[in-house]
């Protein structure tokens, strides 16, 4: 269906014809600087009789043109069927770790080995892909933390970002406090007992602008659910000087602070997963989306195109029309009706 935004301004419609009648006419060359008007529609040329009245072409063009830009500016839509959405209005930020460490090798993608952060954007992408009525932000954070998406029900966009996101452009430290503080900053307007936080690293927090501990402090107060995420393998086989001969295992993930990351989600109410491999990070974003159910709580939504333009460019062509010669018009035609005469006498 057709419908108008502002209706309210189709009173607007009689506006020139009552300023006509209310303000006094113009005495001439009684004004230094003359402004253009609608004047020049009202030029006597062209004058066409109907019922006794004289009725000008040009006058019915400009009445034509200003009914059309006051629809236009009245704002037509077409509006399309009602759809249901679901919706849980739960509003979950993403804070991922992408300090130099994610650069580690220590992942398997499909036989192939990856980096931590390769491995992070495969699961979680699919992870964000679910959450369908969410909204959804997403911060990246190594020495400091920036927001990379406000919260936003356009899933597909905090997907691009993240997937955009390459180890130490944030920095190559771990700044775990300032992320905490910075989605505490986003949430804590939003309704309570419905904000979540998940945060993922691999390393353990190395700036000391906030510590994880007062940032979790403040987001407990604003009763902000923290889930943590500690990434990487705890093997890792590195070869020797000559090949197999005198290689060793370690343990890359030997700087992750998983007390840290325990004590932060168990006093906000979350709870802490160890990701070993990406099979590991998928059973536990998995387990969130469980931990957070999406209500099937349903919402409407119309979609809208607007029509604006087209009144809007009618009223165009008119006013370009009415600018021309009548007389040229006038003469054009009349060669046109005596061609026509000429060829059947």
């Amino acid at each position: 269906m057709i419908s108008l935004a502002w209706p309210w301004l189709l009173l607007a419609l009689p506006l020139p014809l009552l300023l006509g009648r209310l303000l006094p006419p113009r005495a001439p060359d009684s004004a230094a600087l003359r402004v253009p008007g609608l004047a020049p529609f009202a030029a006597n040329e062209g004058a066409l009789k109907s019922s006794g009245s004289t009725v000008s072409v040009r006058q019915l063009l400009a009445w034509l043109a200003w009914a059309l830009l006051i629809v236009a500016l009245s704002r037509p839509q077409w509006l399309g069927e009602a759809t249901a959405l679901p919706t849980t209005g739960r509003d979950l930020m993403l804070a991922v770790d992408i300090s130099g460490s994610m650069r580690q090798e220590d992942m398997q993608l499909e036989g192939e080995k990856v980096t931590r952060l390769d491995a992070v954007k495969e699961v979680v992408g699919e992870f964000i892909t679910r959450r369908a009525g969410d909204r959804l932000g997403l911060i990246l954070f190594g020495t400091q933390a920036y927001l990379q998406a406000p919260l936003t029900f356009d899933l597909a966009s905090v997907e691009q970002l993240l997937r955009e996101s390459r180890p130490g452009m944030a920095g190559g430290k771990t700044a775990v406090g300032n992320a905490i503080a910075l989605a505490v900053k986003r949430l804590r307007e939003r309704e309570s007992g419905k904000r979540v936080l998940i945060l993922l690293t691999d390393g353990a927090n190395n700036v000391n602008d906030i510590t994880p501990e007062r940032a979790t402090s403040i987001a407990a107060e604003y009763d902000i659910t923290i889930y943590t995420v500690g990434v990487g393998a705890e093997e890792m086989r590195m070869p020797g000087i000559f090949g197999t001969f005198g290689s060793r295992t370690i343990n890359p993930s030997a700087d992750l602070d998983e007390q840290s990351l325990t004590d932060i989600a168990e006093k906000t109410g979350g709870q802490y997963f160890r990701a070993r491999n990406p099979e590991e990070l998928d059973v536990i974003y998995n387990l969130i989306d469980e931990l957070e159910p999406v209500d099937q709580d349903e919402a409407t939504y119309r979609p809208t195109r607007a029509l604006y333009f087209w009144p809007a460019a009618i009223a165009f062509l008119i006013l370009l029309l009415g600018a021309l010669p009548l007389q040229h018009l006038r003469r054009q035609h009349m060669q046109a009706v005596n061609r026509v005469s000429t060829d059947h006498g």
